[in-house]
């Protein structure tokens, strides 16, 4: 079940995540996770899913009735796959391949929630790590944002909802390439470290042909109280996994 450099890191209610040296999960992919709150009958696609945290929490919570998990690298799909079948889950689905050629693998126009924890950094920015898993996971060398909110108009319904987080530097390009490919955006939070540090996260969501306007700037989600503690929302956040930390 495990390869060298893997281990478990539990999530609660007993579910396992295999992660490995490569494929591991941070705080914004539980953030994000609790921000989209999938519904128990969404039909969920997750663009980028690395080790397979979202899909892993979704099922934890019982929430999504069918979730399918997307990567183009093999070794992070390997994990999920060993992980779906280490705790018996029924309704996930793991595909290895470019988001950018998903057309034939995946119905289009049938998703009520596509969720995308994508890398950060444009291509020709920052340092790249000499790894190759890391540097696909941290920069645009596979896919662009564009990419990825084109992909994810074309694999909404009408109606459903487009979940991302980004740095916030990268907020304006959201915006537009959402608006561009008919995702209207309607809420913006923001996550600071803690209070008097600059927010660190953007999470953004938008609905698939909405209508203008009507955007919520939700509160700033604040990880650390002023004691240096995980705030009372961020426990909130953590859910049963927080028994683990």
């Amino acid at each position: 079940m495990l390869n060298p450099n893997e281990h478990f890191e539990p999530l609660g209610n007993n579910i396992e995540i295999i992660v490995s040296d490569i494929h591991h999960f941070s705080t914004d992919t539980i953030i994000l996770n609790y921000f989209c709150n999938a519904k128990k009958n969404d039909k969920v696609i997750e663009l980028g899913t690395g080790c397979g945290t979202i899909p892993l929490l979704m099922k934890k919570d019982d929430k999504a009735k069918e979730i399918i998990a997307v990567d183009i690298q093999e070794d992070a799909c390997s994990l999920l796959e060993r992980s779906i079948k280490h705790n018996n889950l029924e309704n996930v689905t793991v595909i290895n391949s470019d988001l950018k050629y998903l057309k034939g693998k995946v119905p289009f126009g049938y998703f009520d929630l596509v969720v995308c924890n994508p890398p950060y950094k444009e291509n020709g920015t920052g340092l790249h790590n000499p790894h190759s898993g890391k540097k696909t996971a941290r920069h645009e060398v596979e896919c662009s944002l564009e990419d990825i909110v084109k992909v994810s108009s074309s694999l909404l319904n009408f109606g459903g909802r487009f979940c991302l987080c980004q740095r916030p530097e990268r907020l304006t390009d959201i915006l537009v390439l959402m608006r561009q490919y008919k995702i209207e955006p309607k809420r913006l939070r923001l996550v600071q470290q803690r209070l008097n540090k600059p927010p660190k996260l953007v999470l953004v969501e938008g609905r698939k042909g909405g209508k203008r306007g009507f955007m919520t700037t939700e509160e700033t989600l604040m990880i650390e109280n002023s004691q240096g503690e995980y705030s009372e929302e961020m426990l909130k956040v953590y859910g049963n996994y927080k028994e683990q930390l």
